[in-house]
């Protein structure tokens, strides 16, 4: 970790990704912060351009500042996608000075915004850590909580409803069965009512009072042989007249 002056508005701390720097003293708008520096590397020197690290800063087609080396205090400011701070590159000078681009606190970390292309090549792939990505990450998560935990609710009220609706049919079959048994043993007792007693003068084993079937007089006289039983003489209309 480099030594930095304690006159410097800044501190190298422990951060959310590893090490970052970190305001000491009230930082205004508009201030230079600290300067991006490293040896300068020509794209048109094969030996320049095999090398590769995650510290490079390309100013142009040709130039790219080497910013690994320690002394280079810039290097521990890391990547925001809302940033607090933004890097002023100087083309023609080859330098590359890092600007707040806002009042930054006492205690905050100090970050700007790496760009399109390093984003792609090492953050996304491994995920932003910044402020505003780990906000967006928990925010997510939340809603996703939120969302099954709707989810949970709505299965266990179909689940509930289906039961109750399942509960009345049950209820429905047992009130029915029970009528049904009931129907069945009134339809019982009403036959074995028929079999023992008369209806409408006809008895159960015969003919009753209404001239149908022999009575048992009439059985023992036709039961004894040489006794023959006849009905009464028949007035005719000059009997009756003369009566």
């Amino acid at each position: 970790m480099p030594a930095i002056s304690p006159n410097k508005p800044y501190r190298v701390g422990r951060s959310r990704t590893g090490l970052g720097l970190f305001a000491t003293k009230p930082i205004k708008k508009g201030t230079r912060i600290a300067r991006y520096f490293g040896p300068l590397l020509d794209s048109k020197k094969k030996k320049d351009d095999a090398i590769e690290n995650k510290y490079l800063f390309e100013l142009n087609n040709r130039w790219t500042i080497d910013g690994s080396v320690r002394e280079n205090v810039a290097r521990y400011i890391n990547h925001a996608c809302k940033p607090n701070a933004e890097s002023d590159v100087k083309p023609r000078k080859r330098k590359v000075f890092i600007r707040a681009i806002r009042k930054i606190e006492p205690g905050e970390e100090i970050n700007y915004d790496y760009g399109t292309d390093y984003f792609k090549a090492y953050l996304k792939p491994i995920g932003c850590k910044c402020d505003a990505c780990e906000k967006k990450r928990k925010k997510k998560r939340a809603e996703a909580r939120a969302e099954r935990l709707r989810l949970k609710a709505k299965a266990e009220r179909k689940a509930l409803k289906k039961a109750e609706k399942l509960a009345k049919a049950n209820e429905e079959a047992e009130a029915k069965l029970k009528h049904k048994a009931k129907q069945k043993l009134n339809g019982k007792a009403n036959g074995v009512q028929l079999n023992g007693k008369a209806l409408n003068g006809h008895g159960a084993n015969g003919h009753g009072a209404n001239g149908h079937g022999a009575s048992a007089a009439d059985k023992l006289f036709a039961a004894r042989p040489g006794i023959s039983v006849t009905s009464p003489p028949k007035l005719g209309r000059e009997s009756r007249a003369s009566a």
